[in-house]
């Protein structure tokens, strides 16, 4: 049978080994992305993307952050973010305000309710990461896969790369 590499010898084909880790990599990400949506989509009505807004306004200064940093920290588009901050404030978890120091800006605030349903969604979410992950590695493990996630995630972000929050 043919393969892509016979068709071209000059290109750096994964190894065998590469490509078993690479999608196991695969695996891994698609099933662990469907377990904690569908956790959260259970527990708490809402999908993964939508929690992890709300956490990251919760660690910022007064839970608020400008719309272009919680992009950047949520690592999506602006257009996605925008999507979901307008079916957040649907909710009433979220409110927009305008930015005092640009006027072309806006913040996006977690209100006191949303604050409320993060608190209660919190513990069930823990318990999935912490069982889908944490609980099958040694500190060992867990050590080094922080390491290699951040590796992957900083040649990921290049200067002048088209990352998804400048789109």
């Amino acid at each position: 049978m043919k393969t892509p590499a016979d068709a071209d010898e000059d290109a750096r084909w994964l190894t065998d080994d590469e490509q078993h880790t690479w999608q196991a990599y695969i695996q891994t990400s698609m099933l662990l992305e469907d377990h904690l949506d569908r956790q959260l989509q259970r527990d708490a009505g809402m999908p993964h993307v939508y929690y992890g807004l709300l956490v990251k306004l919760s660690w910022a200064p007064r839970h608020r952050l400008r719309m272009t940093e919680l992009a950047e920290a949520a690592k999506i588009t602006r257009s996605r973010l925008s999507h979901a901050i307008t079916r957040l404030e649907k909710n009433g978890w979220v409110r927009r305000e305008d930015c005092t120091s640009d006027k072309r800006g806006q913040n996006a605030v977690l209100t006191d309710e949303g604050f409320e349903v993060l608190k209660k969604a919190a513990p069930g979410h823990v318990e999935a990461v912490r069982a889908a992950i944490f609980d099958r590695l040694t500190p060992e493990q867990i050590r080094q896969f922080g390491d290699i996630c951040r590796i992957v995630a900083d040649g990921l972000q290049p200067e002048g790369a088209d990352l998804p929050w400048l789109r």
